[in-house]
């Protein structure tokens, strides 16, 4: 086999590999959440003391499929001439635990609070119209007859379910 026979299969074989390995991979987007944690260990050698200890999440928004326009039979104009946009993402999650000192003695308690990332969907609003004609009439000659127009905002939809976790308890 000639070598650019050879070099151009090798880069046929790595780029079908490569497309593989995508395609069973999970992106980024697909996580839903990215975490946040915040470094307080500097700051808790600095002061010699026990500092919460905290952490978070950020969703990542993604947008899904629009309902196109619907047409309707007696209307010139589709029942939703701009559509709804669904967008489906989260509620920012949260995680803290504080120590709570003893006054006398070496020990510590906790109190702790987890936020988790809730999962939050969306729909922007719409608008739905008609125009202030008539479909084509046979006894008018064909032509449309007049009417009043028709104008409709969609409302927003938001949906979400959010929770929280509060804890006491011994130990760090």
């Amino acid at each position: 086999m000639k070598p650019t026979t050879r070099g151009t299969l090798a880069a046929v074989v790595t780029g079908v590999a490569a497309a593989m390995g995508a395609a069973t991979a999970s992106p980024a987007a697909a996580v839903g959440t990215v975490p946040v944690p915040v470094p307080l260990e500097g700051v808790e050698q600095t002061l010699h003391m026990e500092l919460p200890t905290i952490g978070g999440q950020i969703p990542l928004p993604t947008p899904g499929n629009l309902d196109g326009p619907r047409y309707v039979e007696g209307r010139l104009l589709p029942d939703r001439a701009v559509p709804q946009l669904p967008i489906s993402g989260g509620l920012p999650g949260a995680d803290v635990r504080a120590p709570l000192p003893h006054l006398l003695g070496d020990q510590f308690d906790h109190v702790g609070l987890h936020l988790p990332a809730a999962d939050l969907h969306t729909l922007a609003p719409g608008l739905s119209l008609d125009a202030p004609l008539t479909p084509p009439d046979a006894s008018n000659a064909g032509l449309p007859g007049l009417k009043l127009p028709e104008a409709g905002v969609l409302a927003p939809v938001l949906q979400t379910v959010p929770g929280a976790d509060l804890v006491a308890g011994p130990g760090l």
